[in-house]
């Protein structure tokens, strides 16, 4: 290597002490925490080959976000925009709900928040990170063209000067900018569902209690106190599903008719996409006791009431993610959250 002849496990520690971070412009970037985990991973890669090309002009940092960009840009070139349900479709009335899968990349995925979001003890930079992984700012973004998406989360969300984009760009500052421009211009044409979501950090007083009130409400199953709960406008999807569901009464019917079955669930909290979530485990089918994993749960707040109620029900694939087990014994109260 010419530069500084870093140590193999030299390099390794210092291209690893920047992973939490890339995946974190990977999943921005690409809406699947699958895909942005294999982006990160080949930036690695690629990076390690290329180490003695490495001239140091630019700092390790910029050098892996140019690669990162490369990577995820080549992959998007398929065009494929992951979305949510509401994006798709239009409400269904409960009386015509029908459970209508589509293939898994159609749609905007989950991440826990360790996955994506550094540790970091400026309060203000943390509700940035937080805010920027939120389901409807990830929808938001990919309703943009690739490279304006780029600039929009460079710029706006990790604070990088137009001239340091532009750089990784391999473009000028002046189209830089113009691409901010349109990029935010597309962003204010439509207010995402869930936008308005607003959760302090940490939760405040009132926020926990909430959530303390959902947990006694959705495992005794009573629709009663749930309806308290619930904006009168809340949305439910439940991916892969491409159905969703608006207002209370929906909701709770719905979850009476053909989601009656989760029926005395447990749920263990989970940091998911900057927002309160809960890992859902229902009674076992199978009649030997204990729980089974059914959904992560994602939650957005608003003014007091739960607006959005987000299921997502892929489990062997979602539970790992989180470091969930996939079944939970009768007798226990409590797991922790392993991601």
């Amino acid at each position: 290597m010419t530069n500084g002849t870093a140590a193999p496990t030299d390099l390794d520690a210092r291209l690893e002490a920047h992973r939490t971070e890339l995946t974190g412009y990977c999943y921005r970037m690409l809406g699947s925490s699958f895909e942005a985990e294999d982006a990160v991973q080949d930036t690695m890669i690629r990076a390690w080959r290329s180490y003695d090309k490495f001239e140091g002009r630019s700092s390790l940092r910029s050098w892996l976000y140019r690669i990162a960009t490369n990577v995820c840009l080549d992959m998007l070139t398929a065009g494929n925009k992951r979305a949510r349900p509401m994006d798709l479709t239009e409400s269904t009335p409960l009386a015509r709900a029908a459970l209508s899968p589509r293939p898994d990349n159609t749609w905007l995925e989950p991440v826990p928040d360790a996955r994506v979001l550094p540790t970091t003890d400026d309060p203000a930079e943390a509700a940035v990170a937080k805010e920027s992984v939120r389901l409807a700012f990830m929808a938001a973004l990919q309703r943009l063209p690739a490279k304006q998406r780029a600039v929009l989360i460079l710029r706006e969300v990790l604070a990088w000067k137009a001239g340091e984009v532009a750089e990784l760009l391999d473009t000028s500052v002046a189209s830089v900018n113009s691409a901010l421009q349109r990029a935010r211009a597309t962003l204010a044409e439509r207010q995402e569902p869930g936008a308005a979501a607003a959760v302090s950090d940490p939760l405040d007083e009132d926020q926990q209690k909430l959530l303390d009130r959902y947990v006694a409400a959705f495992e005794g199953y009573d629709m009663t106190a749930l309806t308290a709960l619930l904006h009168e406008d809340a949305v439910m999807t439940m991916p892969p599903f491409d159905l969703w569901l608006t207002g209370v009464r929906d909701i709770t019917g719905f979850m009476t008719t053909l989601g009656a079955p989760c029926a005395g669930s447990r749920l263990v909290p989970v940091q998911v996409n900057g927002l309160p979530g809960f890992a859902q485990y229902k009674p076992d089918p199978e009649g030997g006791g204990g729980f089974t994993p059914w959904a992560v749960q994602v939650l957005e707040i608003s003014d007091g009431r739960i607006t959005g109620f987000h299921c997502f029900l892929d489990t062997k694939r979602w539970f790992p993610l989180f470091g969930l087990p996939l079944h939970l014994e009768a007798e226990t109260d409590q797991v922790e959250e392993g991601a």
